[in-house]
């Protein structure tokens, strides 16, 4: 089995807050990237589940959401292995994004 992606963002807004804006921030940002669509996102307590596809791949994982940062972990196939930096820099800088305290 493939090595999971994980990616760790910090934030300042406590766990609620940080699942409010992440509840609609999966679908938004799939939205804004045109080869990347949602299958599944599902919440249980603080973990999301999410299945995603891209140029046609399937990749699954979970965000976990804590008080004070949130946790993205994701198994990409093997095509999609050869983007894994570029993909952990889109997670790292959309989360940063969703998650910084507005004014």
């Amino acid at each position: 089995m493939t090595k999971p992606l994980v990616v760790s963002i910090p934030h300042s807004l406590g766990r609620e807050e940080a699942m409010r804006r992440l509840k609609t921030g999966l679908s938004r940002a799939a939205s804004s990237v045109p080869v990347l669509s949602v299958d599944e996102e599902r919440w249980e307590d603080n973990r999301m589940i999410f299945r995603v596809r891209a140029l046609g791949q399937a990749a699954a994982g979970h965000v976990d959401v804590a008080e004070d940062h949130v946790q993205v972990e994701v198994v990409l196939p093997w095509l999609l292995q050869r983007f894994a930096e570029v993909a952990q820099a889109a997670i790292q800088n959309r989360g940063k994004l969703l998650l910084t305290k507005k004014g």
